[in-house]
């Protein structure tokens, strides 16, 4: 399936236009596969989360955004395949576009993928995720470690946890207050940009 097709779905959904959101051009992809997470403050504040596979970002929304705590296991909702160039969008998207509200980069880096059958031999990545359960080392600014994201036994695929794994030696609390964090990117707070960016599209 090419990238058109893969991204069918988010340009369905966005007049370009109107927002500055990537259109989803051509990108080459690094050695080791990238993530993102971006707080996303639109009809509901949530956070993003974004994985590289192949030639575009699978994404779920993650309403409490995902956590240090090997015991706290996150909602996970997916959403349509974003553009590897989405993982540099910060700013406002308009009020009446498709999750209008405005984003920060709160998180990126590169992760490894870890999935591997019973016999302990490695499974494709896109391969362990259609299956329902997909295992990942991130390297990021502020999340690190091993995750593991998980399909429900039995639902649809709109339900899916996002759990930090207990190896590794990984500690630390849950995740900060969204509205008091700063973008990776540009450190700044989702008030900050909101306040820089929306005069701009007023005007």
């Amino acid at each position: 399936m090419g990238d058109r097709d893969r991204l069918r779905e988010y340009r369905g959904k966005r007049d370009f236009e109107r927002t500055r959101e990537p259109e989803g051009r051509p990108a080459r992809a690094g050695e080791r596969p990238r993530f993102v997470v971006q707080i996303h403050d639109a009809s509901t504040l949530h956070f993003d989360f974004r994985l590289q596979v192949d030639d575009v970002l699978k994404s779920w929304s993650v309403p409490k955004g995902p956590s240090a705590d090997p015991r706290d296991k996150r909602l996970a909702v997916p959403t349509e395949d974003h553009p590897l160039e989405y993982e540099e969008f910060e700013g406002v998207i308009p009020r009446g576009e498709y999750g209008g509200g405005t984003v920060i980069v709160w998180d990126r880096g590169t992760y490894e993928p870890l999935s591997h059958d019973r016999a302990g031999r490695p499974v494709d990545f896109a391969r362990s995720l259609e299956r329902g359960h997909a295992t990942f080392r991130l390297s990021g600014s502020k999340l690190h470690g091993e995750y593991a994201l998980t399909r429900f036994r039995g639902a649809d695929d709109d339900a899916w946890l996002l759990v930090r794994s207990g190896h590794g030696g990984g500690r630390g609390g849950g995740t900060p207050d969204p509205r008091r964090a700063r973008s990776v990117r540009s450190g700044r707070t989702l008030a900050q940009v909101a306040a820089e960016e929306e005069p701009e599209e007023a005007s």
